[in-house]
């Protein structure tokens, strides 16, 4: 238990140190105007207020990975702990808090833009495929994890199928529709129940005293698959995540102000962090041990462990509500995933999205194909949905460092994470053998070593030589007033 609460505070402590260090650091600018009034377009640019901003973005990024992520992950042991609180502090805000304010200051610009600009314009086609891939897969996740747990809750009652219908139904209005009429009015909502169903289970582990474990690095899981790296790809959402690289400029086009900014993307990441603490130490603690755990994991997967916390730290009523909670992680994330991938197209072919019909031959074809992919096994589509969220994230780091670099700022908050899980990204696809090569694991390591050096000195060539000519690095927006 002491390990457990001193992590929270930990996550807590970093929001108002590290979190106001690396403000300091990028240097926000509460006079300079944000897009959410620049490019005002009464759909995507629509200012909102801080609160608002922020519930949208806590449930922008925290869709089912700080759930089932941590469930899975608790398997390995408190080490997990160890992940989220340092991977949240040091590299998952930070991630967050880079990409939504270089999104600000570049027009509310999604990932391949901003990759195009600051890794070259190769980079914006390699980022769209990537961010594209993970968009979809989220959405179709986000589909059928939540359809799973609504079918439990209903014992089955409804058809899983009518459940799939109807989520996409309501991801289909949310994607269309301006950003103010679906999402910024019912977030809010949503986001209240989420914290309550949270903080409901947080509390319930507290004061009946659950056997949660202490520190140890010992590898807990019970097929002794190896922490490293596989917890990194197990644990995203709540330590790093990708794409939240593919969310945060949905609410860097909202945000009124750039002081809002640490409050918005690095709190909220934090907020993240705080749910996958709970989730993980409720797994490590409730089912006798992680041979229990992952007896209940093989014969229900997460979605059963999701309702079994629940019920045994609120009870019938109080289970159902926390239910409920989890349930609204995914859909609140599925239907920005598919808004996010809308966006990224419309900026790719340079498609105006101010008429309804313009946004629909986007949308139609997205929808087709995750609808297709809902009929693959739910295993699969996670496995690669954690591989291409890991990039994902490793590319929004590069893009910071060298947005750092180029300003002359301490670029090293950035490029020591971006470099990390630059190497546990190729030791991972050297390693897997289902969807990688296969290669044995120190082998792997090495290879991946080699490989990081690699990118790690083509990113001071590169930037060297940008810092020798001239770069416009944030838009002009000098010109402009806001009345």
């Amino acid at each position: 238990m002491i390990t457990f609460l001193v992590c929270i505070a930990l996550l807590i402590v970093g929001y108002f140190t590290y979190g106001k260090f690396v403000e300091k650091v990028f240097g926000s600018k509460p006079a300079r105007p944000t897009p959410a009034f620049v490019n005002a377009d009464g759909v995507d640019y629509v200012p909102m207020s801080t609160p608002k901003n922020s519930l949208i973005q806590l449930l922008n990024i925290a869709g089912t990975g700080p759930v089932f992520g941590p469930i899975a992950g608790a398997l390995y042991g408190p080490v997990a702990f160890v992940w989220i609180v340092v991977g949240c502090i040091f590299a998952g805000a930070v991630h967050d808090y880079l990409t939504g304010m270089i999104s600000i200051r570049n027009k509310g610009a999604h990932l391949p833009e901003l990759a195009a600009k600051f890794l070259g314009k190769f980079m914006k086609h390699v980022v769209n495929v990537f961010a594209l891939l993970l968009l979809i897969l989220v959405g179709t996740v986000f589909v059928t994890s939540p359809a799973m747990l609504i079918s439990n809750l209903l014992n089955g009652q409804v058809a899983l199928a009518v459940i799939v219908a109807v989520i996409f139904a309501y991801y289909i209005l949310a994607t269309l529709l301006p950003v103010d009429k679906i999402i910024g009015r019912l977030y809010p909502w949503f986001g209240a129940v989420l914290v309550i169903s949270a903080v409901g289970i947080g509390i319930g582990l507290i004061f009946t005293g659950a056997p949660i474990p202490e520190l140890t690095f010992a590898n807990m899981h019970p097929n002794s698959l190896p922490i490293f790296p596989l917890i990194f790809f197990t644990i995203t959402c709540g330590a790093l995540s990708g794409f939240h690289a593919t969310q945060t400029p949905i609410i860097s086009r909202t945000t009124q102000n750039e002081n809002q900014g640490r409050k918005i993307f690095y709190g909220m990441m934090i907020a993240e962090g705080i749910i996958a603490m709970i989730w993980a130490a409720a797994s490590m603690s409730l089912f006798g041990g992680y041979g229990g755990l992952n007896e209940l994991l093989a014969a229900g997967g997460p979605a059963a462990v999701v309702s079994q916390v629940s019920l045994l730290m609120m009870g019938t009523i109080g289970g159902t509500l926390a239910v409920i909670g989890v349930i609204i992680l995914p859909i609140t994330s599925g239907d920005t995933a598919f808004r996010a991938a809308r966006m990224i197209i419309a900026d790719y072919f340079k498609f105006a999205q101010g008429k309804l019909l313009s946004r629909l031959w986007i949308a139609i074809p997205l929808f087709v194909i995750s609808f297709l992919l809902t009929r693959i096994d739910f295993n699969i589509l996670w496995r690669y949905f954690s591989w291409a969220n890991g990039v994902t994230a490793v590319i929004a780091l590069w893009v910071g460092a060298m947005y750092l670099f180029l300003s002359h700022k301490n670029h090293w908050i950035a490029t020591v994470p971006a470099t990390f899980m630059t190497s546990m990204c190729f030791v991972y696809i050297l390693y897997e053998s289902k969807m990688g090569f296969g290669i044995p694991l120190t082998a792997s390591y090495v290879g991946g070593a080699v490989l990081t050096a690699a990118i790690v000195a083509i990113f001071f060539i590169s930037g060297y030589k940008q810092r020798g000519s001239s770069f416009l690095l944030d838009e002009d927006v000098s010109g402009f007033k806001v009345n």
